[in-house]
Parts: C-alpha cells; structure tokens; sequence
C-alpha cells in the first residue's frame, strides 16, 4: 500500500460533504493519426478532435506547452472547445526541468506563467513538473524549486509581469480570479525514492506522481498531496502496449481507495491520463477505466 501523508486540505475541497473525491480521467495530448476513423470517427475535422475528446472525457494533459511555450491564443481556443466543467492538465515547460534542471528558473516561469496557462481560467488543472532520468534528488535544489512556484493564479499573474521581451505583445498578465494552483512531480530516477523528497513534496502540497512505464522508470506510491496524478504510460511496452480488463479493474480499485475519505479526514481528488498512445489503446483505455469508477461509485 502506497504511503500516506497528513497533507493540508485544498481550499476548492475543505469544506466538501461527500466521501469520495473527484476523479478525472483523460488522456496525454489528443493529435495523433492513429487515432483517426478509430477512436475518432470517421471524416471528424482535426479542428474538431479536442471537441470530441471534450464530449468524451472530464480532462486532458496539454503536452504542447512542455516542448515550448504557447501563446494565449492557443489557449483561449482549446479552452472554448470543451465544455465549462473540463479541466486542462499544462504540463510544464522542459526548458525549466530539462535544460535549467530546477535551478536559476526564474525567468523562466515567468515566461511559462505569461505564455497564456492562465488564459484557461477555472479550467486549469494541475501542472505537472516531469524530471529527466538524469536528474538526481538533490534536497536542496528541489526545496528552492518548490519555494518559488506560485501558490495561487493570483501570484503566478505576478510572477508573469516578470517575463522578457521574448514575450512582449504575446503574454497574458492575468487571473480571471484568485485560484489555488496544484502541482504535480514526475520523477525518473531512483534517487527520489528519499524520505526527505517525499517530505518536502508534503510540505509543499505537492503530489508525487504515480506512472506505470512498464518497468522503465522508477514507480513512487507515497501520496503526498490532497490529490493523486496517475500516468498511464503502458503496463507491458511503454507507449505502445495496452491495459487488460483485470489490469484496469485493479486500477479502478486503488483510485477508488484513494479517493475515498480515509482515517486522516482527507478526501482526495484524482487525475489520471493514459500515455499509451502509440497503438491508439489510450483513449479507450480511459474510457474502460472511467465506466469502471463510475460503476465502483
């Protein structure tokens, strides 16, 4: 069983009557041919595929906005085709976690923060920091990296007034209300396997992220924050291989488990996206898995 951690309650979720959390499943990103007259129907416009997913799923992983930044434009459109309660997970951009591996990254985030995450108001999730294989748990680093994200919309419309001119006349300075912000951390190396890591990411509210990678990398289970991420990235071939029925019903259980109100109060929420996308098994995959939850509820 996965370690839990006595974490503070997420403002949007304290004073919630219900036992169960909200679980939200999708998928990693929603462009790929294979999924076309598949998963897609038939002669559906490209334009019209994020739509389709918006129909189909509560929430999906922007994977855009890791390879380089965007502009507002981009999110405003994504965030105007999918219905108001759909939620956007962003994940972070991999010049702060691959190249400036968590350090001097001020700048950086607010360019990230200007570059139009905010333009999707109410309907952004949490952000999702994945390291490199290479980067090594280092206490410190990771302690000053946590200290200087923003905590709410609020601060990171602040932090993003600070972006260079790589930005002027394309950055969005604004909060259309003062929100919480979550994160999430996937770590590749063994090292993060740290009492201390697990520490810091409990203090600072900040889930450690649970991924299958069929053996690839690293699998943490400690529960960190009042919410778990779940990546999905192939149980057998990572990326390709996709989840039997058995494997997703053991799935279903432990988010359920999860996301149940347990003897430490908290009731947690859950994110979770399937990355096996190279066959086209993950929209279905997400699909089977959300009837199960929804049958276990």
């Amino acid at each position: 069983m996965p370690q839990l951690y006595r974490v503070r309650m997420h403002p949007a979720h304290s004073s919630e009557k219900s036992a169960l959390g909200t679980t939200r499943v999708g998928v990693s990103g929603w462009r790929y041919a294979r999924w076309r007259g598949d998963f897609y129907p038939e002669g559906l416009p490209q334009r019209r595929e994020l739509a389709y997913i918006g129909e189909q799923f509560s929430t999906v992983e922007l994977n855009g906005s890791f390879y380089s930044l965007q502009r507002p434009e981009s999110y405003r459109r994504w965030r105007d085709s999918v219905p108001p309660e759909f939620v956007f997970a962003v994940k972070g951009s991999r010049y702060i976690s691959h190249m400036l591996r968590l350090e001097n990254v001020e700048q950086a985030l607010a360019n990230f923060f200007a570059s139009g995450v905010l333009a999707l108001g109410a309907q952004l999730g949490p952000i999702l920091w994945q390291l490199p294989e290479r980067q090594r748990f280092d206490p410190d680093v990771l302690d000053r990296f946590l200290t200087s994200l923003p905590r709410t919309t609020g601060e990171a419309a602040e932090i993003a007034r600070r972006h260079d001119e790589r930005l002027d006349g394309r950055a969005w300075l604004d909060a259309e209300e003062d929100q919480p912000l979550r994160y999430a951390l996937e770590p590749r190396s063994a090292t993060f396997d740290d009492e201390r890591c697990t520490r810091l990411l409990h203090d600072h509210g900040v889930a450690l992220t649970i991924a299958d990678t069929a053996g690839r990398w690293p699998r943490f289970d400690a529960v960190t924050a009042d919410f778990v991420y779940v990546r999905l990235h192939g149980a057998e071939e990572l990326y390709h291989s996709g989840y039997t029925p058995k494997q997703l019903s053991d799935w279903a259980d432990q988010i359920t488990d999860w996301t149940t109100i347990g003897t430490d109060g908290i009731r947690r929420d859950a994110f979770v996206y399937f990355d096996n996308d190279a066959r086209g098994h993950a929209p279905h995959d997400a699909k089977a898995l959300s009837e199960m939850i929804e049958r276990q509820r």
